[in-house]
């Protein structure tokens, strides 16, 4: 180990387990089906009743119940998005073949992504304040509506008792959580658990939306959200995410991993200045930090899953940072959130396990929307249908509100990375 407390070991980390639940499958095979369908989970809101407001469509996970997935005691001290978290992590440690109470507790971690917290557990006890007196107020809202409660909870409930954390740096929160695990790992744990969820659908969490001006109000499902596209106007919410396990390759192989989705090869994290500062957003430096630190050249990156805001001025500043990276038209690019909605914390990591899915399956989904680029977008935008192709590598880029940059390299699990040995 070096002075810096970072392992000499070369290995990139593998992801051996996925847990989806997501406006487009509430399990790993129906999202990804549904994906490669081209299957729009957008729609009117139906967890509360949106009439009052001018966004009335979101993403939201079909058919969950939380009493069917999660221990009923954890359903009164806990919220909808931790109730989302808690049965992924399960679907990913099922999947992944992990039992936790066999492998060294302190050796588990767990870092998530967080945007909004506990919204509506926090806006009923709200409502019981106003509505009736202190009193009222449980003593569980002290927890749940706290960024770190899907961790704690994830921690506890799995006896993962090593380094644990959360990252709330919205959109981008779902990469920063699995560079979280990434250093992790390199610095003795075994197994991560990581990503994100996120559960803002009631009318507290919409209204804290609204005021970012960027949720588009059109009422047609197929053209409310647009990426990349001259008839942009905005972004749907939605609920929703996935979990992943992150781990040590060689503990992975010492216990007999099932499966392998990819490596985690890459990793960059960026801030954008302020408005009127004179400088530009740092998407591109982002992008070529991520690959820089993947030892691989932008000609080797065979797809772009896109941040697609579907805001006009952010669309453009991302068609022009990966043209200035990889060239005009250069490398396919995708956007598979078209069909959920922005999930926030739970948007990145839902496609970091879309783009890993891509790559055990050698297809890149298309976007389900746009007609195609606007005028001056020099991108690759994948419409119509997935195209088949040999993937190796694929980068997941996502931006936060308010400045968050954050880029991933994923690799193909049977391809060498660069400079191991």
């Amino acid at each position: 180990m070096s002075a810096t407390g970072v392992t000499t070991a070369v290995r990139a980390p593998v992801v051996t387990g996925l847990g989806v639940v997501a406006p487009t499958g509430a399990d790993t095979a129906t999202h990804w089906a549904s994906v490669l369908d081209g299957a729009s989970a957008l729609g009117r809101i139906t967890l509360f009743d949106p009439s009052p407001y001018p966004v009335r469509l979101a993403g939201q996970v079909p058919g969950f119940a939380a009493k069917e997935r999660v221990p009923s005691r954890l359903i009164q001290q806990t919220d909808r998005w931790t109730h989302l978290g808690l049965a992924a992590a399960e679907a990913a440690l099922a999947d992944a073949g992990v039992q936790p109470g066999e492998l060294p507790e302190y050796e588990m971690a767990v870092v998530t992504a967080s945007s909004s917290g506990g919204t509506e557990f926090g806006q009923h006890e709200m409502e019981n304040l106003y509505q009736h007196s202190p009193e009222w107020v449980g003593a569980y809202q002290s927890i749940a509506w706290f960024y770190a409660a899907t961790t704690g909870q994830i921690s506890i409930r799995h006896g993962m008792r090593g380094p644990c954390g959360v990252l709330c740096c919205e959109q981008a929160g779902g990469l920063d959580a699995i560079g979280q695990s990434r250093r992790l790992v390199r610095t003795g744990a075994k197994l991560v658990m990581t990503g994100g969820t996120d559960a803002s659908l009631c009318p507290y969490g919409l209204t804290a939306q609204l005021s970012t001006g960027q949720l588009s109000t059109v009422q047609d499902p197929a053209r409310a959200y647009l990426p990349f596209d001259a008839e942009a106007g905005g972004y749907l919410p939605g609920e929703g995410g996935a979990l992943l396990v992150v781990e040590d390759a060689d503990a992975a192989e010492a216990r007999g991993a099932q499966h392998r989705y990819g490596r985690i090869l890459g990793y960059a994290a960026g801030f954008d200045p302020p408005p009127g500062s004179g400088r530009g957003p740092v998407l591109a430096r982002t992008v070529r930090a991520a690959l820089t630190d993947a030892g691989l050249e932008p000609g080797e990156v065979d797809v772009v899953f896109a941040d697609a805001l579907g805001v006009p001025a952010a669309d453009r500043a991302e068609a022009a940072a990966l043209a200035e990276v990889f060239g005009p038209r250069a490398v396919p690019v995708t956007a598979p959130k078209t069909l959920t909605g922005r999930l926030y914390g739970g948007g990145a990591a839902l496609d970091a396990a879309t783009a890993l899915l891509a790559l055990r399956d050698q297809t890149i989904p298309h976007t389900v929307g746009p007609a195609a680029p606007a005028p001056g977008y020099e991108i690759d935008l994948v419409l119509g249908e997935p195209r088949p192709r040999e993937l190796r590598t694929a980068l997941v880029v996502a931006r936060g509100y308010g400045g968050f940059n954050a880029a991933l390299v994923l690799g193909h699990p049977d391809a060498p990375a660069p400079g191991e040995k």
